[in-house]
Order: C-alpha cells, then sequence, then structure tokens
C-alpha cells in the first residue's frame, strides 16, 4: 500500500447544540432571483435562498424530535417530506444563506424541546359551591332590575 493515501471525507456540519448537529449533505440549496423591489441587483443575482430539508429522511435526527418537528412546521412541510424555507431579506447570496440556516436551526431546537404533558385537574368543591353563589348574586341583581308590576 505503499504510495497510497488514505481517502478522508470530511462532511461540514451545522451546530443545532452543543450535542446535536446536522450534516451539511442533508440540506439541499437552490438559489434564485428575489422577488420585489430592488433595480437591477435583483434582476441580474440570484441572491434569493430556498434551502431544503428532508425531514423524513434525516438520520440526524431522532424519531420524537422528527415527529415534533413534522408537526411543528405542518404548513411548511411538503408532501415528501422536505422543509422549505425561503430566505431574501438580505442583498447579498451569503446572508440570505446564514438567514437560511439559522431559521433550520431554530425550527430543529423548538422541536428538541419536549413538551410538559398536562395533569388533569379538577375544581375542588369549595370553588364550585363560590362559583354558583356567585352566580346566583349576580342573578339576583338582574332580578332587581327588572320593572315592577303594576299588579304588585
Amino acid at each position: 500500500m505503499k504510495g497510497w493515501a488514505a481517502a478522508r471525507i470530511v462532511v461540514a456540519m451545522i451546530m443545532v447544540t452543543a450535542n446535536m448537529s446536522l450534516p451539511e449533505d442533508e440540506i439541499e440549496e437552490r438559489f434564485m432571483c428575489s422577488p420585489g423591489p430592488g433595480g437591477q441587483n435583483v434582476n441580474k443575482v440570484a441572491t434569493a435562498v430556498q434551502l431544503r430539508f428532508h425531514v423524513a429522511g434525516s438520520a440526524a435526527l431522532p424519531p420524537d424530535v422528527r415527529a415534533r418537528l413534522l408537526r411543528l412546521a405542518r404548513p411548511r412541510i411538503t408532501q415528501e417530506g422536505y422543509l422549505v424555507i425561503r430566505a431574501h431579506t438580505f442583498r447579498t447570496r451569503e446572508r440570505n444563506r446564514r438567514e437560511a440556516r439559522e431559521r433550520l436551526v431554530d425550527w430543529i431546537r423548538r422541536a428538541l424541546e419536549v413538551p410538559k404533558r398536562r395533569v388533569a385537574t379538577r375544581p375542588s368543591a369549595a370553588v364550585r359551591r363560590r362559583r354558583l353563589a356567585d352566580k346566583h348574586a349576580r342573578g339576583a341583581v338582574k332580578e332587581r332590575r327588572r320593572p315592577v308590576a303594576q299588579g304588585d
């Protein structure tokens, strides 16, 4: 094996949290012309970015996070399971690309938060009695507002 160097494949990673990252090869980016006003720069230069991340097929996401992300970002998820993010706020391609990636990381961080389970509670007997007493008192006030009948 003399003379042969071992090939080392290095995939750039996008840090989501301290112990979770996404490989860049799971992200598709497409550049296009930005919409709206802006003169010649908008017409000539493709600065807007459309980022696509295959949530349903991502190996980097744990199954529970994947399910929460699919539920949270439902309006932005295609039928094939891609999360689509469009960024065209800035004039440069790199700033729009960075913004799209930051939004992707933000979506994933929100999906990482495990929602608290709701504990079903029941009002106590005293609270129920108080509520009914308040309703009775309010009804009595309204009853006193009525005009007095002539025959009484």
